[in-house]
Parts: C-alpha cells; sequence; structure tokens
C-alpha cells in the first residue's frame, strides 16, 4: 500500500519552517535557536546558537536559514549575526494581545523622524562592536572599521570604556590629527565617559564629523549596546543638550531590546 506523505515547502504552505510534522525534534530545535537569540540579544552569532542549544553547526546553519527565510530571524546589518523577526514579535503580540511587542527598528524609525543627523544602533558585548541597525538614509561607519581604531570612535570609546580589558592591547593609531593617541588621554577620556555616561568624538575618525554615543542597557542595567547620532562637527557636540537629551530617551527605549 502506498504511503502519501504531506510535502511542506518552506516558502509555501506547512509549517512555513521547512521542518514536517514528522520532524518534531527538528522543530524543538528550532524553538530552541528562537528562544537562544532572544537570550543572547540582538547580533547573537550561528556559532554562539548552536553552542547555546547544543545542536552541530551544520544543522545549526540550515536551521537558521529556514527561520530567516520565513522572518522568524533577521540578519542584522553587518551579517555576522542574528535578530528576532518580524514573525516572533507578531506572535508574541498575539500571545499577551496587547500593545505592539517594541523593536529596536520602530523605536529608531520613530527617532529619526525627528532628527536630520545620522542614528544607529551597536551591541557591544564581549569587547566587540556589532551593528544591529543602522540608518538607510546616512553613511554609517562599519563595524569592523570600528575595531580597527575604536579609540577614535564614538561607539568604540563607550565599548572601551565598558569593557576595560579591550584597551590592553590598544595600538593607539592616529586616524586624523584629532585622534586620541595619548595613553593618559585616553584613561581620561574614558573615565569622563563612565561618569557621565556619553561618548564624544569630535573628528577624531573623519574630519568634518562628530558623533556622540549612550549605553544601552538590559533590564538588569548592564550595559550591552549603544545609541550613536552623528553628523556635522559643531552641530554635534556634548553642550547641546537638546541632543543628549533626545539620546538618553532613546536609550531608555531601547532597554532591554538588546
Amino acid at each position: 500500500m502506498a504511503v502519501v506523505t504531506e510535502r511542506h515547502d518552506a516558502r509555501g504552505g506547512g509549517s512555513g519552517t521547512g521542518f514536517g510534522g514528522q520532524q518534531p525534534k527538528a522543530v524543538q530545535k528550532a524553538l530552541a535557536m528562537l528562544e537562544a537569540v532572544a537570550y543572547l540579544g540582538a547580533g547573537a552569532t550561528a556559532k554562539q546558537i548552536a553552542a547555546h542549544t547544543h545542536v552541530p553547526p551544520a544543522t545549526a546553519y540550515r536551521m537558521l536559514n529556514f527561520l530567516v527565510a520565513d522572518g522568524f530571524l533577521v540578519r542584522v546589518p553587518d551579517l555576522s549575526g542574528f535578530a528576532l523577526g518580524r514573525r516572533t514579535s507578531e506572535l508574541a503580540y498575539a500571545a499577551t494581545g496587547s500593545e505592539p511587542v517594541r523593536t529596536v527598528k520602530n523605536v529608531l524609525d520613530a527617532m529619526r523622524e525627528q532628527t536630520r543627523h545620522g542614528l544607529y544602533v551597536a551591541t557591544i558585548r564581549g569587547g566587540t562592536v556589532r551593528m544591529v541597525d543602522v540608518d538607510p538614509d546616512h553613511e554609517v561607519v562599519s563595524a569592523p572599521t570600528v575595531m580597527r581604531n575604536p579609540h577614535a570612535h564614538a561607539v568604540g570609546k563607550l565599548m572601551l570604556a565598558y569593557t576595560p580589558r579591550a584597551v590592553d592591547d590598544l595600538e593607539l593609531r592616529a586616524v586624523t590629527a584629532h585622534t586620541l593617541v595619548d595613553g593618559r588621554s585616553l584613561h581620561d577620556d574614558l573615565t569622563h565617559i563612565l561618569a557621565t555616561g556619553m561618548s564624544f568624538e569630535n573628528e577624531e575618525s573623519r574630519i568634518g564629523r562628530a558623533a556622540l554615543a549612550v549605553p544601552v542597557r538590559t533590564r538588569g542595567s548592564d550595559v550591552v549596546g549603544a545609541l550613536c547620532l552623528q553628523g556635522v562637527a559643531g552641530r554635534v557636540a556634548p553642550t547641546n543638550s537638546d541632543l543628549i537629551d533626545f539620546l538618553v530617551q532613546g536609550a531608555r527605549e531601547l532597554e532591554g531590546l538588546l
């Protein structure tokens, strides 16, 4: 007697994830990966997710691709990791029946309607900068560029301030004539960042450009990311109280989302 099985297409009907009903363990692993991204935060890498879920890397990569294809996960802009996607937020909203779940994207979209400056969000976990949401209307420096010379960038200096061990082997190269290349001056700058909760870059990575960055925290107050605003030197400055208030309020809105 012929056995008829239902075919599930990853882009069509069926489960919508490429895993059929005859594969409960695969479904469990896929759900565990969603939980892992929620726990590890935006920018979690495939390697980190595989280790967290105890799934072989090859299997993890395949499942992550299915979850991205169906909108449950998205890749962060620099393609270094993953974040929760639209369909995951929709499920949470449907389950709670309350207000739509806040995401980094909708917080940043609302902020961008209020300023002409460039805005972006990055994670700064483990002494590494990863871009989570970059401004589509402004040229934003890439995470690898920041990591090459973190002492020259507002978000990089914020990372150094909250990850002291990252300073140990740092080579203080001059990117511009304004870059801090003296160890004592950088130490004073990082101490000031910790005291004020604000990082400032003034033509240190590019002539004519300035940037401000403030920390983004978890619900438990651990610093895990940065909200950065960049624009023309002279217009973006730590003396501009309106810009500072704008960034601090934005960081509060982002609390717990990274």
